[in-house]
């Protein structure tokens, strides 16, 4: 039997080793001095970055195009991502052979095992919230390291390493269960709206994987979940509860929340204090929320107040978070990856009550087949929101498309009083240029970012 692992092995082969999390684990080992390459479906901004930075990464499914460092059985470990299918070449030809695999959130267990993980789970935020918790971390006095589900615009990475901390923020994904792998010290659970129904089928059994995540939290652990969240949450002694919310009261929360001139302002309560006048970095409504879940893990580990009030004010969000790409008194553009209902939601309700009185255009990617078949009614409802929406064919993803599922499901039943219609990305860039744009909200998870250098050049140019 193989038992080589990650501390062992002294090559390291990815396979969908341009993905924004396991990118973050290429950039880890090489850091560590592996040997780095792998495999891509595509090639992108972030996989040539990659190669830029010393991995041996290509784009063909060809198990005789892999260099020889990584043919040695005894010395290679090979990580994968839950999206690769099983009939993939490489893999298959590394799981004949006898190759030590791992999945990408096993290894991530395994740097749980040894460090202090501070895990952020959740349909959604857990993005936000972890790139929040590791740069309140990094700035301050506590160190981390970090392994996020974003570019984080601080830093311009999705990965930290730190020579002297044993903190790790990880965020916690549950997609495919792939967050049973871990052991977390300290967790958050910051939404458990339920998705990825594909895996789950039913709402209780999505709610049972958050309840069995909680249940790995080590001994004298902490867990800080979002108020009011249906999860029948069960801990190991010894374990830590806290509830957290905006306004909504818990054990953390915020007071006194004023939002004016694009920015947003709070009061943070703790259950020992109050640090007033928090200035948020990134100023959308759902990032008091955020910020509260990160201000609660710093806060438990020790961090100062003041350390806590320079890391909120100087964040600078992960990277297609609300992500402001244009932002003058004309107009304003922001780019962000909402793709499931209450992400949409929030995102809308940030713009509105950013810029109560500006025109809202709405481009939207529908992401997976599935989703789109599960809340079409949700995704009609949220986007009916909008003044004006820009509907794009379904981005697949990992899937086959399903009969009757598209776009037009989604927009058949919006309101009668938004104008809305279906484009390619051609045509969408066409009908922008003669679009007279006040706010311009571009969401969704799939490959829509490749619009955004586009669309602001368009933009730039109109105004």
């Amino acid at each position: 039997m193989n038992n080589i692992d990650i501390q062992k092995a002294k090559s390291i082969y990815f396979i969908g080793a341009g993905g924004i999390g396991m990118s973050a684990l290429v950039r880890y080992f090489l850091a560590k001095g592996k040997n780095v390459g792998g495999y891509d479906k595509v090639a992108s901004e972030l996989s040539e970055q990659l190669i830029q930075e010393g991995a041996d990464i290509h784009y063909e499914d060809d198990f005789e195009n892999i260099s020889p460092l990584f043919k040695n059985r005894g010395e290679t470990l090979i990580i994968i991502t839950p999206a690769v299918p099983t009939e993939h070449q490489e893999w298959t030809n590394f799981r004949n052979q006898g190759f030590k695999i791992l999945k990408r959130a096993e290894v991530l267990g395994q740097i749980t095992q040894y460090t202090r993980g501070i895990c952020i789970a959740g349909t959604h935020g857990k993005t936000t919230t972890s790139c929040m918790t590791a740069h309140l971390f990094k700035q301050s006095s506590l160190d981390c390291n970090a392994f996020l589900g974003g570019i984080l615009k601080n830093y311009d990475s999705n990965l930290m390493i730190s020579k002297a901390s044993d903190f790790t923020i990880i965020e916690a994904d549950e997609y495919d269960r792939s967050f049973h792998w871990l052991s977390p010290y300290m967790a958050a659970i910051t939404s458990a709206d339920p998705d990825h129904l594909d895996i789950y089928h039913t709402e209780e059994a999505y709610h049972e994987s958050f309840v069995h995540f909680a249940s790995l939290i080590k001994e004298n652990g902490a867990l800080i979940i979002r108020k009011g969240l249906p999860l029948k949450i069960k801990l190991k002694d010894n374990v830590r509860l806290y509830t957290y919310s905006a306004e909504e009261g818990g054990d953390f929360h915020a007071e006194n929340i004023e939002i004016a001139n694009g920015e947003i302002f709070f009061d943070f309560i703790s259950p020992k204090g109050i640090i007033k006048n928090i200035q948020l970095g990134v100023p959308m409504k759902i990032n008091i929320e955020n910020g509260i879940a990160a201000m609660a893990l710093a806060w438990l580990n020790g961090m100062t107040d003041q350390e806590i009030r320079q890391g909120m004010a100087s964040f600078e969000g992960p990277k297609r978070r609300f992500d402001f790409q244009i932002k003058n008194e004309k107009i304003v553009f922001i780019d962000d990856y909402a793709h499931h209902p209450k992400e949409l939601e929030a995102s809308i309700e940030s713009v509105k009550q950013l810029y109560p009185d500006k025109k809202l255009t709405l481009i939207f990617q529908p992401h997976l087949y599935s989703r789109t078949k599960d809340f079409h009614k949700e995704f009609a409802s949220v986007l009916s929101q909008a003044d004006e929406v820009m509907l794009l064919d379904i981005y697949p993803a990992r899937e086959e498309p399903i009969p009757g599922v598209s776009s037009q499901m989604i927009l058949d039943i919006m309101s009668k009083e938004v104008k809305k219609n279906v484009y390619t990305k051609e045509n969408l860039l066409e009908n922008i240029r003669n679009k007279k744009i006040e706010i311009l909200l571009l969401a969704g998870a799939g490959d829509i970012d490749r619009l955004v250098k586009p669309i602001k050049k368009i933009l730039e140019g109109n105004n």
